[in-house]
């Protein structure tokens, strides 16, 4: 990113609320974009953000062929915030139980 501003991403597992998300964030004034759980670990290292999303989705961690990120990004150093289905995930991919 060209100017020095916080930046928050939230990745889109296919929530309902993923839109909601974003704007909350932005009306606090925080620059938010939206993008796919299968963005990169270099394009979010790219970005540099401030924060990072997993939205919710209608899937379980269970489900054959669920959306999953990938698990390097937990390991950015990053806060990243899960919210429903983004939660599960990030507790499967730290060896938790869901």
């Amino acid at each position: 990113m060209a100017e020095n501003r916080e930046m928050v991403l939230v990745l889109d597992f296919g929530g309902q609320y993923t839109q909601l998300i974003a704007r909350r964030i932005r009306e606090c004034k925080v620059y938010c974009e939206i993008m796919s759980y299968r963005t990169s670990l270099a394009q979010i290292k790219a970005l540099a953000p401030s924060g990072i999303v997993f939205s919710g989705g209608p899937a379980s961690v269970y489900v054959e062929n669920a959306p999953v990120s990938e698990p390097a990004i937990l390991e950015l150093g990053i806060p990243v915030l899960g919210i429903c289905y983004g939660i599960q995930l990030m507790a499967r991919q730290l060896g938790g139980k869901v």
